[in-house]
């Protein structure tokens, strides 16, 4: 497979309720189609499979990566070569989305339902939690933390035991839903979302599941690769500015965008 250059919405609506109640909601209006202007460009390691983006408070990359036997969770300067700090999972696990919580790290894992929180500072384990079905994506929207599973739906989760809250909010493009919701990050009451083998982000209002903005990234010159499994995936906002960190896995650069 190869990355498709836009999104496309799933065929059929999941029966299951969202969390929006219709009438002047942002559903009813059509997004805003942006695209990326380059800032910046840094050298990433090639080998990073890159699963989760942040930024922490000191400017400094976390990056949560995949693949059974190679997934860690690591510290990185933008630009630099080697991780200030880095620990692994177990080989059994396969790591997925991160995001940053004043309790720790928290890391998902994409089968094992398995999620990791780990101290801020020395990566040092904190604690386990348990969830259902797979792990995508991640992100902190301060009262609760929002996690993408793959399917077109967003789970609600309290931030500091994973327990689910109320029900999951189908994102929708035009009223029809979207699959593969991937890597998240949350901004200003908004979630940033990749869509898997897509060049697209999306911008949802997490509330109505409705897709705000479509954030077309076609025109990164990123290096080709033959895998196919390197796409578009790794959304982190630089605190205190309007522009943001994207990247992919298996990507040998990043970059520093903004959104318009």
């Amino acid at each position: 497979m190869s990355p498709a250059s836009s999104v496309s919405s799933a065929s059929s609506t999941s029966s299951s309720s969202s969390k929006g109640d219709g009438g002047t909601s942002p559903s009813a209006r059509s997004p805003e189609r942006l695209g990326v202007t380059v800032l910046d460009t840094v050298p990433l390691p090639p080998d990073t499979f890159t699963q989760g983006l942040e930024v922490d408070p000191d400017g400094n990359l976390l990056i949560g990566t995949g693949l059974n036997g190679k997934s860690r969770l690591l510290r990185l300067s933008p630009g630099a070569e080697a991780p200030q700090e880095e620990t692994s999972l177990e080989s059994s696990f396969f790591g997925e989305g991160i995001t940053q919580t004043d309790a720790g790290i928290w890391q998902l894992t994409w089968k094992s339902g398995t999620a990791f929180l780990r101290d801020s500072a020395t990566f040092e384990e904190l604690d386990r939690a348990s969830y259902d079905g797979e792990g995508w994506g991640l992100c902190n929207a301060g009262s609760e933390l929002i996690l993408s599973d793959g399917s077109a739906k967003l789970r609600h989760l309290d931030p500091k035991t994973f327990a689910e809250l109320g029900p999951r909010t189908e994102v929708t493009l035009d009223g029809s839903p979207v699959d593969n919701l991937n890597e998240l990050e949350c901004v200003d009451g908004a979630v940033y979302a990749n869509v898997w083998m897509s060049e697209d982000i999306l911008r949802i209002d997490p509330e109505s599941g409705a897709v705000t903005a479509v954030i077309d990234t076609a025109n990164l010159n990123h290096s080709p690769s033959t895998d196919p499994n390197a796409v578009l995936n790794g959304i982190a906002r630089i605190p205190g500015t309007d522009e943001f960190w994207i990247t992919g896995k298996l990507w040998d650069e990043l970059y520093r965008v903004r959104f318009e």
